[in-house]
């Protein structure tokens, strides 16, 4: 296994509208992160995840780009972010940039240019095509619902959105984009950047013809763009001719995707990507995201073993519970009540504990939870208004019964401002931000968990710890114990003559523990926990939500 900074790091993502507003115009920026790297420094981060600061209108809170050279307003100007990154590398924190390019913003000068007439020679920049008679160039919809044309009455074509109408999709065919492409990444390499976080880049390459996708719940079409005809030559044409230039590594976005499918773009002999986010484990308490069902463990831990299975020794995982899209994860699958700390704490150390790059989502080390938001009216989010349109004007749901979904699934969740004290607006600001402070900031804050040496905060803290101390962190084989087991996912990581043994409840119930007797070892040193422990790690009766992590040698 090749051993590399990327894989042995830590990456915190920032959303830096919602990070730390500076100018106290209520929207996070980046004189805002500036002011706390040393408080990423401190927590032990070495590679920073910045969401899109790209100049936008905003349309989908900056992945509609207009600029992709240049910053937006609400976040700074390119000095500030030079500033920034300056101030990163000087504590020796590498700084990871969104690469949004399956679309633009319908404000970037290409489409404009596109829009004008047929002849233009940025219109073979986007996928324009006629209609078919009274119907739509074809079936298929867009992942914020609805179909995925836009009819446009200059040249009387429709224009392929497979996201909003203000996201154009490009077309990857056209050689004249990909050189655009690469230009952009060679120059914010050239700036310093150390890698990308590719933004759905599987599905950049569209079966030729567009043909109609067959009817089914969801996506319609989505098997003619899902690991398209060519993404894995465009890929690899990216990587040789730009990307394995620079020592940087590159994380892609990869939606509806199996670990086999996967391999082929992290396999490193392939030459295409680093890493991949997956969204297999985000799919056990729901079907495409809003059609929710119970949480069952067996189902989560078949999903993240297979992947550690699959992947291991071929490619390299990551490893992740939150994001900018995700809802939080300690009142997803934890108790963000009477077990708030201690379900936190568990769902850090089933994760982090596996094979892969970890990413940390902000607030998540504090365990920051659900808005919990009771009107319509507060939340922002396009994907979330445009599903509560869907569920009740075409699907006849109830107010409530939508309500009740948003408050579970929404991206919004995630997008409350940082909680750093107690101060109005969660020390976020002092005007009030753009979308509404979680009213539990008073109890769950930096300033608070700071100051508590049995916070979620300081567990993070002696995670990150660990991984850097320990290589069978990062590089151990990785091997689930108990699949059956509806209570507890437990797993061990083997490195030469060490063993890790993970045991984690993801249940307020005891549960009588019992180590399989295959597991043989000589001595056993507890390396973390979130209760007091003081009986034998062969068999004990568990907590609520409790975890331990052992390291055995043979």
């Amino acid at each position: 296994m090749k051993r590399t900074w990327y894989k042995e790091g830590f990456v915190y993502q920032i959303y830096p509208r919602s990070f730390k507003d500076s100018n106290n115009d209520g929207i996070g920026d980046i004189r805002g992160i500036i002011e706390k790297v040393d408080y990423l420094n401190d927590l032990g981060i070495d590679i920073v995840w910045l969401s899109p600061v790209y100049k936008s209108p905003n349309d989908d809170n900056g992945y509609d780009i207009s600029d992709y050279k240049d910053i937006m307003e609400d976040f700074g100007t390119l000095a500030d972010w030079k500033a920034m990154i300056s101030a990163f590398h000087a504590r020796g924190i590498k700084l990871v940039m969104d690469l949004v390019v399956n679309h633009t913003s319908d404000e970037h000068p290409w489409f404009i240019e596109s829009k004008k007439n047929k002849a233009n020679p940025y219109r073979d920049y986007y996928f324009w095509r006629k209609g078919r008679g009274k119907k739509k160039p074809n079936n298929w919809t867009s992942f914020f619902t609805g179909s995925a044309w836009e009819y446009d009455k200059i040249t009387a074509e429709y224009y392929l959105h497979l996201f909003s109408k203000k996201q154009p999709d490009l077309n990857w065919d056209n050689p004249k984009v990909r050189e655009e492409v690469k230009g952009i990444i060679k120059f914010w390499l050239d700036l310093g950047v150390d890698g990308f976080r590719c933004d759905v880049i599987n599905i950049i390459s569209k079966k030729r013809g567009l043909p109609n996708g067959k009817f089914k719940i969801g996506l319609i079409g989505s098997e003619h763009y899902m690991n398209g005809p060519h993404v894995h030559e465009y890929l690899h044409e990216l990587n040789v001719d730009v990307l394995s230039k620079y020592d940087c590594f590159t994380v892609g976005e990869a939606v509806f995707i199996a670990p086999e499918a996967a391999l082929k773009y992290v396999e490193e002999k392939n030459q295409e990507l680093s890493m991949i986010f997956h969204f297999d484990h985000m799919f056990v308490d729901n079907i495409f995201k809003w059609i929710l069902r119970p949480f069952k463990l067996k189902k989560l831990k078949r999903v993240l073993s297979r992947w550690q299975d699959k992947i291991n020794g071929k490619g390299w995982n990551t490893l992740y519970l939150e994001n900018h899209d995700q809802p939080r994860i300690v009142s997803r699958w934890g108790n963000d009540k009477e077990y708030h700390t201690e379900s936190a704490k568990m769902l850090a150390t089933m994760i982090y504990f596996q094979q892969g790059t970890p990413f940390i989502y902000q607030g998540q080390e504090i365990g920051m939870t659900n808005a919990h938001f009771t009107e319509l009216s507060q939340y922002r989010d396009v994907e979330t208004l445009n599903i509560y349109q869907l569920g009740r004007k075409k699907l006849h749901l109830t107010h409530k019964n939508m309500m009740k979904r948003l408050a579970y699934m929404s991206r919004d969740n995630a997008r409350t401002p940082m909680q750093w004290n107690n101060d109005l607006h969660a020390g976020f600001s002092t005007r009030e931000p753009w979308i509404e402070v979680n009213p539990n900031y008073n109890d769950i804050n930096v300033e608070v968990a700071k100051k508590d040496d049995n916070s979620i905060y300081h567990y993070y803290k002696k995670i990150i710890s660990l991984r850097k101390k320990y290589d069978i962190i990062v590089y151990g084989d990785y091997l689930e114990l108990l699949p059956n087991d509806k209570n507890l996912y437990v797993y061990l990581r083997s490195l030469d003559d060490q063993i890790l043994l993970v045991i984690t409840s993801f249940t307020e119930k005891q549960v009588r523990f019992s180590l399989p007797k295959t597991v043989n070892y000589r001595d056993a040193l507890l390396l973390l926990s979130n209760y007091e422990v003081n009986d034998n790690l062969t068999q004990f009766v568990t907590r609520p939500y409790e975890a331990r992590v052992y390291l055995l040698n043979k």
